[in-house]
């Protein structure tokens, strides 16, 4: 197996996969959670090969793009397959795939340091200006509300009632973004984050001043 031609071929299907999604979750979504996750990667001394694997491929089994979360893991196990990678490198890849998602801060435990790792890219692709900016585009693309002050967060839910909420875009970051700083995994990880929590609250202090007219 070469493995640099099958990332190859696994950029080219999962751009092909993704092409006209708006939700947030489009290709240059998965190329940006792809480079942080080799970042990471290299400085945690995870499988570079399998972390890459696992960040190209991980939102085609979101139910938010497949539709359900076994419609998309069938198809990832199909190219894996395809692919020629060895069962336990393809259940490796399964594996990080079922276990990175937040699910309302109900995921499950991650058991290698390579889900640790694209678990952590992934979420700092969420927070700080990129992760501002795919919040109100997720939010704009279910017709959801930027603010509604008589709305307040609800910041404990079970599984199911985050993946039914339709809450406003600024309580997202009450009800997950906020929260991901301390869910870092890696040292590296949790270094990135700092700086990129803090720019969120310093934005919800403007968005609130410019909201009620104070600057």
């Amino acid at each position: 197996m070469n493995k640099e031609k099958v990332i190859e071929l696994t950029i080219t299907f999962v751009r092909q996969e993704l092409s006209g999604e708006g939700s947030g979750h489009d290709w240059w979504h998965i190329y940006r959670v792809t480079e942080m996750t080799k970042t990471i990667a290299q400085e945690e001394g995870a499988d570079q090969f399998i972390c890459t694997m696992a960040a190209l491929l991980h939102d085609l089994a979101d139910e938010k793009v497949a539709g359900s979360e076994e419609k998309g893991l069938a198809t990832v196990r199909e190219w894996l397959t395809k692919q020629e990678i060895p069962l336990d490198q393809q259940g490796e890849i399964i594996e990080i795939i079922q276990t990175i998602s937040f699910k309302g801060g109900h995921g499950k435990e991650l058991t290698s340091i390579e889900a640790q790792v694209v678990q952590d890219a992934d979420r700092l692709d969420a927070i700080g200006a990129i992760g501002i900016a795919r919040c109100f585009t997720f939010g704009g693309s279910k017709g959801h509300l930027m603010h509604d002050p008589e709305e307040k967060p609800k910041e404990q839910m079970t599984e199911e009632e985050y993946r039914k909420r339709n809450g406003t875009a600024v309580n997202h970051f009450y009800e997950k973004l906020l929260k991901l700083k301390d869910l870092m995994n890696t040292s590296t990880g949790k270094e990135l984050a700092k700086e990129r929590h803090r720019f969120m609250q310093d934005f919800l202090e403007q968005f609130y001043a410019e909201w009620d007219g104070r600057r």
